[in-house]
């Protein structure tokens, strides 16, 4: 298969008629940095992860995912093992993705709170006065971002997705947006975690229907708190990368490429975040997972 994209987590390659393989790598990336350190098992928990919430949710929106069985595949990218793919892979459908990342949120935290401090409001939502760091919201909201190919992700209005997609589009993806934080975070709630926020990424199919796309609901994706551990005020424990960017913000270190080596420490702990949000989430064992996508 030939590679079409190497992402800072997954490869892409063009597996042939209308699909795409997507490879989950263990590579993570704090403040838009790869890190040199991987952590092991990480792409197998964000791809186990993906396939519980597209089934999850396929009654709200159709999803691209057609197999992650590396048995199910037409063929091997160049130099791969099967068994180092295994619980890695994503056979999905080609999608033309909309160019805004559909970001809802539940609580006031990231990019959201420094926004609020700034002015008060994110992404165009007038939030009331003397909110928290990591307070929970009147209501959930949608607070898209554009796509940087450089740099970061900067937040936008639903105008300016209006603006970009067209009324009438931009309207649906915030519905659906929305109703699929609401079933991830109540789904999330069942297993003590609380889903702070999550970002989606939409697009449409040959037929032009949305369909939701990439990741779904994932460590690398959403915020996970622990809902015995949280308190507002504070940013809380989490499940997800925020135990790496905690790390980071101890150094002296300037964001910029290349990024610092993990302790193993972290490393472990990194890991074992990601797994234990897949089997609270899920309720299966992360090696039943394994022995099935082989």
């Amino acid at each position: 298969m030939r590679l079409v994209l190497r992402g800072k987590v997954r490869d892409v390659h063009d597996a042939g008629d209308g699909r795409l393989l997507l490879v989950a790598s263990d590579r993570i990336s704090a403040y838009d940095v790869i890190l040199p350190t991987p952590i092991p098992d990480k792409g197998r928990a964000l791809t186990g992860l993906s396939a519980h919430w597209f089934a999850e949710t396929a009654d709200i929106l159709p999803n691209h995912l057609v197999s992650t069985r590396v048995a199910d595949l037409p063929g091997l990218p160049e130099g791969a093992d099967a068994g180092e793919l295994a619980g890695r892979v994503m056979l999905v459908r080609r999608l033309e993705m909309l160019p805004v990342e559909c970001v809802v949120r539940g609580y006031l935290a990231g990019s959201g709170w420094r926004d609020y401090l700034d002015t008060g409001a994110v992404c165009g939502h007038r939030l009331p006065p003397g909110l928290r760091q990591a307070d929970r919201l009147p209501e959930p909201i949608f607070t898209p971002a554009t796509k940087a190919h450089e740099g970061h992700d900067e937040n936008v209005t639903f105008d300016d997705v209006a603006d970009m997609i067209g009324r009438e589009s931009a309207d649906e993806v915030r519905r659906v947006s929305i109703a699929l934080y609401e079933r991830a975070a109540e789904r999330c709630a069942r297993a003590g975690i609380i889903l702070a926020d999550t970002k989606l990424e939409l697009g449409r199919d040959a037929d032009g229907r949305l369909v939701l796309g990439d990741e779904a609901f994932t460590s690398d994706s959403s915020r996970f708190w622990p809902a015995d551990r949280y308190a507002p005020g504070q940013s809380p424990p989490s499940f997800d990368k925020q135990y790496v960017r905690d790390w980071l913000d101890t150094l002296d270190w300037d964001r910029t490429p290349p990024g610092p080596e993990l302790p193993a420490d972290v490393v472990a702990g990194t890991r074992s975040r990601y797994i234990e949000a897949y089997e609270r989430i899920t309720g299966r064992s992360f090696d039943d997972y394994l022995k099935e996508t082989g």
